[in-house]
């Protein structure tokens, strides 16, 4: 089987979703109701009124904390397979699911330490 018979339902998948999407834009421009108001022209942040510029500096710490949180959602992410794989891993699983935590623990035991949570 060549590489063209292989990828080629894959490369009308994508067309078709590109084609789709496309269409999906240029028709709600096209055929959408369009009304201005100086209401729908205000930004909306949660049903407050702006009270400073939008492009304010923030400390580093805020961008610290949010890396620290993805980093270790996306960790847990990998104990679901082994939790839905738990018996056909046996004790291997089990050894290497614990050495996996104890560097997770590690590695937050260690931001603690340096403080990279703590709000000043």
């Amino acid at each position: 089987m060549s590489n063209f018979e292989v990828y080629f339902p894959l490369a009308i998948q994508i067309f078709i979703a590109v084609c789709i999407g496309l269409a999906m834009f240029f028709g709600s421009s096209l055929f959408g109701k369009k009304t201005y108001s100086r209401v729908k022209e205000q930004a909306y942040e949660c049903g407050i009124e702006a009270e400073s510029d939008s492009r304010q500096r923030f400390p580093v710490k805020f961008y610290m904390v949010a890396i620290l949180f993805i980093i270790f959602d996306l960790e847990t992410v990998f104990l679901f397979p082994w939790a839905v794989n738990y018996k056909k891993l046996g004790l291997f699983g089990f050894v290497e699911m614990g050495v996996f935590i104890l560097i997770l623990l590690v590695g937050y035991v260690y931001i603690v330490k340096k403080g990279a949570l703590k709000w000043d």
